[in-house]
Parts: C-alpha cells; sequence; structure tokens
C-alpha cells in the first residue's frame, strides 16, 4: 500500500501539546490518547480534540494543512446532523509570538482540531460487543436508529452507483494486492473475480433502486466503534468526511457494514436480529426485499475495506498489538471471502398455535438459514400491523381478523418470501398455519422457487400456551387467551410438517429443531 507522509514533525510537536495536562488548563489530571489510521484523539477532562494525519491514502488525502482544515470543518457539519450535542466546532493550533502552541488564539495556524464533548469512551458498541453487553433491546433501537438516518438522508441526484460500486472494489482489490504478506495472492484473486461477477450481475438493481431514490448521502463509515451509548440510547458519530462518493451509497450498503460488524466479532444473532428489524421499521418494503441480493457483495466489500484499513493500521502498531492487528485484518479478508459465495437459499415455515414460540424459535435459528447474515423472518403478526399501518404494539379490532384478512396476510407473506428466495436470500415464514391450504401454499413457494422447504409444527399444553401469551408485553400479537381457547378448536387437519416439543424452555424448544434441520452449532 503506498501512502505519504508530510508536515510530520509539526504533528509530532502538536500531539505532544495536546497531550500535555497543561494545555488544557487543569480540567484534566491526565490526558487519553487514541490513535487511528487518520487520526490522533485527545481525551482531557469533559473535552476531547481530534487532528487529522498528514497521511495520503489512495482512499483519503489529509496530506497538507488546508486538506485537513476542510476535513474537520465537513466532519462537524455532516456529524452534527447525527449528534448534535457531541460536536462544538473546528479550532486551530496556533503558535504565539514566542513560539508556544495555543488552542485558539491569534498566531500562525499549525494545524486544525475538531472540538467534541467527551462521552464515555468505553461504551462505543465495538467496546460493549467485547464484553459480551449489547443485547436485544440495543439492537432494535439501533435498528430504529439507522433506519430513521437513512430516511433523513438526502437522496442522491443522477450517480452511476453501479460505476461507483465497481471503483470502490477495485480499489479493495489493489490495496489487498499491495500488501501479499497479509494476504495470499490466489485468494485476493479469487475474490477479484467473484467481486467483478457479482458487480456485473447486480448493476441492474443498482440502477433501480438509485432510480427509486435508495442511494443516498449516508453515514458512510456506520461500524460499531463509530456509535456511542449515551443516555441508553445508540448515537452514530464520526460520519465519513473527506470523499462523498464513498458516503453517496445505498442504504443497504451503509447498513452492510453494521452486519458485518456483528458477524464479524461473532455476533451473528445480533447480525440477523439487525437486519430483520431494520427490514421491519423500513415497513417490510418490496424494495428492500429484493435488494437483499445486494448483500453478500456489499457484506464482502465492508470486509475488505475493513481489512485493508486494517493493514494501514499497522504501521503505528507494535509488538503484540500488531500482530493483533494483522491477525484481524486476515480474518476480514476471510470474511470478504466467504460473504461473497453464500450458500444457497431456503425456506422454512414455522407453525403452531399461538404461545407455541414460533418467533423465539425462527430468531434463534435464523443466523443460520442462508446467506449472511441468516434467513429474514417474514412474521405474520407484525406484516399485519404493517400492512394496517400501525404500530406493533397497537391492537387491531377484530376486522383486522376475518379470514378475508388473514388471506392476505398470508398472500403477503408468500410474496415477501418468493422475492427473499429469487434475490437468494433465505426466508423463515411465521405464522399459526392452522389451515391444512396456508400449509400447501406456504410449500409451494419453496417448489416454484426452485428451493428447499421445511414446515416445522410446534406443539405445547394448553395451560403453557395460555400462560406465554398472557404474559406477552409490547408484542406484535394481539393472541389473548381466550384466543388460544379458540384455536384449541380448531380443525387443524392433517399436518405432514415435522412435530417439534414446544412445551418446555426455549433452548430445549431450538435444539430439537436444529437437530430436526441438521442445523449445525449456534453461529454465536
Amino acid at each position: 500500500m503506498s501512502s505519504e507522509q508530510t508536515d510530520t514533525a509539526d504533528q509530532a510537536e502538536v500531539a505532544a501539546f495536546l497531550a500535555d495536562p497543561l494545555t488544557h488548563g487543569g480540567r484534566a489530571d491526565r490526558v487519553k490518547r487514541i490513535d487511528t489510521h487518520a487520526a490522533m484523539i485527545f481525551l482531557a477532562g469533559d473535552d476531547v480534540y481530534k487532528i487529522k494525519r498528514a497521511v495520503r491514502f489512495p482512499f483519503l488525502d489529509f496530506s497538507t494543512l488546508e486538506r485537513r482544515r476542510r476535513a474537520c470543518a465537513r466532519e462537524v457539519e455532516l456529524n452534527r446532523a447525527f449528534a448534535p450535542d457531541l460536536y462544538l466546532g473546528v479550532v486551530p493550533i496556533t503558535r504565539s509570538p514566542e513560539g508556544h502552541l495555543r488552542i485558539g488564539g491569534r498566531g500562525p495556524v499549525v494545524e486544525w482540531a475538531v472540538h467534541m464533548r467527551r462521552f464515555d469512551e468505553t461504551a462505543t458498541l465495538d467496546r460493549l460487543a467485547a464484553a459480551g453487553r449489547i443485547d436485544a433491546a440495543m439492537v432494535d433501537a439501533l435498528a430504529l436508529r439507522v433506519a430513521a438516518l437513512h430516511r433523513d438522508a438526502t437522496v442522491a441526484g443522477v450517480v452511476a452507483i453501479a460505476d461507483r460500486m465497481s471503483r470502490i472494489a477495485a480499489e479493495n482489490i489493489g490495496e489487498l494486492r499491495d500488501r501479499p504478506d497479509l494476504f495470499a495472492a490466489q485468494a485476493v484473486d479469487r475474490l477479484a473475480a467473484a467481486t467483478e461477477a457479482a458487480l456485473a450481475r447486480l448493476a441492474p438493481l443498482m440502477r433501480r433502486r438509485a432510480a427509486a431514490g435508495h442511494v443516498r448521502r449516508c453515514h458512510g463509515d456506520l461500524h460499531l466503534a463509530n456509535i456511542a451509548l449515551i443516555d441508553g440510547h445508540p448515537v452514530p458519530f464520526d460520519a465519513l468526511e473527506f470523499d462523498e462518493d464513498l458516503a453517496t451509497i445505498d442504504v443497504l450498503y451503509d447498513l452492510a457494514f453494521l452486519v458485518m460488524d456483528l458477524w464479524g466479532r461473532g455476533e451473528a444473532g445480533h447480525a440477523n436480529r439487525l437486519l430483520n428489524r431494520w427490514l421491519v421499521v423500513r415497513g417490510m418494503s418490496v424494495d428492500d426485499i429484493d435488494g437483499l441480493a445486494l448483500l453478500p457483495l456489499f457484506v464482502s466489500m465492508r470486509a475488505a475495506i475493513r481489512a485493508k484499513v486494517g493493514a494501514a493500521r499497522l504501521r503505528h502498531l507494535n509488538g503484540r498489538a500488531r500482530e493483533a492487528g494483522a491477525d484481524a485484518a486476515q480474518a476480514m479478508f476471510r470474511l470478504a471471502c466467504a460473504a461473497i459465495a453464500p450458500p444457497p437459499p431456503r425456506l422454512l415455515a414455522i407453525g403452531g398455535l399461538s404461545g407455541t414460540g414460533k418467533t423465539s424459535v425462527a430468531m434463534a435459528i435464523a443466523p443460520d438459514i442462508g446467506p449472511l447474515p441468516g434467513a429474514v423472518v417474514i412474521r405474520s403478526d407484525v406484516l399485519r400491523k404493517v400492512m394496517a399501518g400501525v404500530g406493533e404494539a397497537d391492537r387491531l379490532p377484530s376486522e383486522h381478523y376475518t379470514v378475508q384478512a388473514s388471506a392476505a396476510v398470508y398472500e403477503a407473506m408468500h410474496d415477501l418470501a418468493r422475492r427473499a428466495l429469487a434475490a437468494g436470500h433465505a426466508a423463515i415464514l411465521d405464522a399459526v398455519h392452522a389451515r391444512p391450504g396456508e400449509r400447501r401454499a406456504a410449500a409451494r413457494v419453496a417448489e416454484r422457487a426452485g428451493v428447499p422447504f421445511a414446515g416445522l409444527w410446534l406443539e405445547a399444553p394448553a395451560a403453557a400456551l395460555i400462560d406465554r401469551v398472557m404474559a406477552r408485553r409490547g408484542d406484535a400479537s394481539d393472541a389473548d387467551g381466550s384466543v388460544v381457547e379458540r384455536q384449541l378448536g380448531y380443525d387443524l387437519g392433517p399436518i405432514d410438517w415435522t412435530p417439534i416439543a414446544a412445551g418446555g424452555d426455549l433452548a430445549a424448544t431450538v435444539a430439537s429443531v436444529r437437530a430436526a434441520l441438521a442445523l449445525p452449532l449456534p453461529s454465536s
């Protein structure tokens, strides 16, 4: 990887100045320094000062003072939309007539810094993931926040998005090839060929999504280290500021960085949940389901970016830290290679009366079904609320549960499943499936798509079903004890799906499902 550095002597002086507690007027007993491949960050008391490294890489250029000033200004401008309470402005580092450095001041400017309000740096999501502290509620909140950012992001004008993605991919491959000490040449060649084939095949879909408004000015660098948990809410920061093309992208490509990051950290369940919740928040749109065809390519490209950036970062590391950094870069490269060659799709359907735990089972096994990050879970209770235009926890009146209304929900579920399968993705149909025709229709979706199908029928004692539905809070299902009692009187007809005893705890039920489907051990 080629790069240039300039102004390093001046930057070393500025770094020493910002690292000195005396610089901050007694507001900090000590200053913590954080180094990245492109920045030096100084945490002093309640303040953060971030300076751009005087470097030039193929993917960014901070080699001159003016370039760094513009990058700092753009960073503040962009991130005030994401995290307005964090970004305070851009400040100059100046030299006094006596030769001393100052934050602000009237002398010549020797460097520019982004000034931020400090937050708990141990509460970034990468650190929380490393500590095992990310949970389902946090992922749900993250999906809601990211979906809102994508909804509000500026729609791009006419963008040759397929060409842009091809350029990004070519830069990735070129920089990976520059490091044969880390990435085997033959493996890079295979990744390049698979990526080029995917780009050619998916270019029409990318153009259709651009025309539909799904290419927007996004965050651009949306990974776990760039999201902090502040007052219990995930807050993205440090949006990509140095290249508009790299951040004016399909919203799925923006999301793919987070999906890849969670998966790469062994959080497969959370990666799958993030995708599923993002889809739900956005209304389970057919555009997004069709767009799933792009995920293997997008996740692979994001992993390749992480690999090449990890390689660039090694120049600032030594000893064991350097070894760990090299291992991490190689792991990301392996993920890039794996994601671009996904397994084939399949369709599962999970049926059973209300309270059998269909959704819990579906979400538990979804990460291990089909291409990364696992199957789309199409849940009738959620889709019914989406179609009615109400919130998931809002109760619907009885007219939404007539035979005709339910038939419309099942048809919509099957349409989404067909689209997911056509996109090469896997899907799980999560619904009661009480009528034989509903079960046959689910199987026909898979048959017509030419993919494998499995139907699972969950069973539990009546008392357990009633107890479970009565214990629900804030769930999309409107079922209560009276609904369960009514369902217990259904004539279910012959059930040829695999029966699963679901009267015990969830772990036992999931283990039975895994055995029935011959699934491997959980990915996370």
